[in-house]
């Protein structure tokens, strides 16, 4: 247990820039080739869905369950004041959280804390795990754990530098996306029940602008993400 705990905790080398580069490109890839993104979206859900639960625990909400569905949307239920600062915090989590959980685990990665990291990550769906309430959410929930789990626990390290470093820029590119895609089905009007207007009825604010603030932040993490785990140009 001790050895186990010294190795979660403590640093690993960091991987050679050619591989920290390959992984972005493979995850610009994954999020830009639609057959692909349609499947690996499910992990966007996961983390979207993950946000407005977290934050509803942390305002006071009391949380009924979240559902994952099979064409990648995803439901969060929580009890509480339908109105107020603690409803506007939940509902704003969701797409703005796989980019900060990205951004979280850039600067874990910027650490060296890669094993760390994936264990971070098995804590995280299994508390998700625990509140799916439908069939096919907690299949994709757990065949990702299972996923983390097999690459932390068999693998080499370099394998497990490959995955960490592949998801988190799946998340830092992934976030950016969804944003997109919430802002055209609003333009054909297939999405009255989004995060965006929900926000724009409790606080006044146009959804359009809930929409900007997302994709801002989603950006600045994506940026941030950038300058930690990739090598600035010129002397050290």
């Amino acid at each position: 247990m001790a050895s186990l705990l010294d190795e979660v905790l403590g640093t690993q080398p960091s991987p050679a820039t050619e591989l920290v580069v390959a992984t972005a490109v493979l995850a610009l890839l994954v999020v830009t080739a639609r057959p692909v993104w349609r499947y690996a979206r499910n992990i966007i859900t996961i983390a979207h869905e993950g946000g407005h639960a977290l934050v509803a625990v942390l305002v006071g909400r009391r949380l009924s369950g979240i559902r994952l569905h099979s064409d990648t949307s995803g439901l969060t239920l929580s009890r509480g004041k339908p109105r107020g600062l603690g409803m506007v915090l939940t509902l704003l989590a969701g797409y703005v959280a796989p980019s900060l959980l990205g951004l979280g685990g850039a600067a874990l990665l910027a650490a060296g804390r890669i094993t760390l990291l994936l264990w971070l990550a098995i804590a995280l769906l299994l508390a998700v795990l625990i509140m799916v309430r439908n069939g096919y959410g907690f299949l994709a929930v757990l065949v990702t754990s299972a996923a983390v789990f097999a690459v932390s626990w068999f693998t080499d390290a370099a394998v497990q530098a490959t995955f960490a470093y592949l998801g988190v820029w799946f998340l830092l590119v992934g976030g950016v996306r969804p944003v997109g895609e919430l802002q055209r089905l609003r333009w054909r009007g297939r999405s009255p029940e989004s995060d965006a207007d929900q926000l724009a009825r409790l606080t006044r604010v146009p959804g359009l602008a809930w929409v900007g603030l997302f994709g801002l932040v989603n950006l600045a993490a994506l940026v941030a993400g950038c300058l930690l785990l990739l090598p600035l140009p010129g002397p050290r």
